[in-house]
């Protein structure tokens, strides 16, 4: 990164044609905006004029409580309630929420508030920091990983980019990052909020592992058993999206899956920026701020055998309001081998696997680095059979 007198930037390594590590800049989103940005940039522009983005009505809800109701996580906890209502009837409206969107809303998840809080101050302390004061607190990496301030998935001089900025940090195992600037130094507090919040995700995805396994008829630990307690990874990846001059002609995150088993989310300022591909349209998650989001991951579609499928999803922006988004990727281990589950519901017997095959973590990783971003959902095709 560098701080040029037209500016601040991220400096962006990626490989050309000829197999040259080349470097490009990428203009820093928050800093155009605070300079008084009032036209879009021509490299942030993702649609043509006349084919918006975004449709005019595409903020107001696109789901009643009856199409996407949250998943009570203390009726998955327990088998009846006092109401009367039983666990399988929480699990079957898990199992319908995930098949129709990829991503559901979870409650009485247990996690405290003042964790949460936690969270929302040191992100937001840490992107009301400087450029300057940014470059100072944390480093960047630029490799497959894309760890520390900056941008990731630029693969050349002329791509279109994403409206936004990023912070990633490999939080688990923590010896991940051992020797490496990942950690904002500000606030003081950063690390220590973030680890308390993935201590408390962890336990959570843990218990979603097993009822999504239940929801689908399958033995409980089916997938849970991929995901060991001192190896498994957690990928932090803090998202700023400040105010866009042309919200329909640029794009937050350009469409993509997830190279996750399960993605852990909540989001800060403004709602109505999450969209799903259902039906060859775009739909609005209507995702209430500061409330709890969990998506499907590649991974977990491979283990599943294709019952559960990752979404093909983007992050439209806003003009006149900024938004956060912090998301957990919970992974089997690097070196771990998957498998997907056969048709009595375990895995290691021969069966279709819904056309996908065994593969190593790390493998799968390095190929979606690789061919990210895509026009459409390709990257699982490197699982398939």
């Amino acid at each position: 990164m560098e701080i040029g007198e037209d500016g601040c930037f991220h400096e962006v390594a990626f490989v050309d044609q000829n197999s040259l590590i080349r470097t490009t800049r990428v203009p820093v989103v928050q800093d155009l905006v605070l300079r008084g940005l009032k036209n879009l940039p021509e490299r942030f522009i993702q649609a043509p004029p006349g084919h918006p983005v975004v449709a005019p009505a595409a903020f107001a809800d696109d789901a009643s409580s009856a199409t996407f109701p949250p998943i009570d996580m203390a009726k998955l906890r327990i088998r009846r309630d006092l109401s009367g209502e039983s666990h399988s009837q929480e699990l079957s409206k898990l199992a319908r929420v995930t098949k129709e969107w990829g991503v559901f809303l979870i409650v009485n998840h247990g996690i405290p508030a003042s964790v949460l809080a936690g969270v929302e101050d040191v992100v937001k302390g840490f992107f009301g920091l400087s450029f300057k004061e940014k470059k100072e607190s944390v480093g960047t990496y630029m490799n497959p990983d894309n760890m520390g301030y900056g941008r990731n998935f630029v693969k050349s001089e002329d791509q279109r980019l994403d409206w936004i900025d990023r912070l990633a940090v490999k939080v688990a195992p923590a010896e991940t990052s051992d020797g490496l600037l990942v950690w904002p130094k500000k606030p003081a507090n950063f690390r220590k909020a973030i680890e308390q919040y993935v201590e408390e995700a962890r336990r959570v995805c843990d218990e979603l592992l097993e009822a999504l396994a239940e929801s689908l008829s399958l033995e409980p630990k089916v997938f849970l058993k991929n995901f060991d307690p001192e190896s498994s990874e957690v990928n932090l990846r803090v998202n700023y999206f400040p105010p866009c001059p042309r919200p329909d002609l640029a794009l937050g995150i350009s469409p993509h899956t997830d190279a996750s088993g399960l993605t852990f989310l909540t989001q800060y300022g403004a709602t109505g920026g999450l969209q799903v591909l259902r039906d060859c349209k775009w739909a609005v998650v209507p995702w209430p701020e500061n409330s709890l989001l969990v998506g499907v991951g590649d991974f977990l579609e491979i283990m599943s055998g294709r019952r559960l499928m990752s979404p093909w999803h983007r992050v439209v922006t806003r003009a006149d309001v900024e938004r956060f988004s912090v998301t957990l990727f919970y992974n089997p281990p690097s070196q771990a081998e998957i498998e997907p589950v056969s048709d009595d519901g375990w895995s290691g017997s021969n069966s279709s696997g819904g056309g996908y095959k065994k593969v190593v973590i790390r493998d799968y990783l390095q190929h979606y680095y690789m061919v990210s971003p895509t026009v459409d959902k390709q990257a699982i095709n490197f699982a398939k059979v």
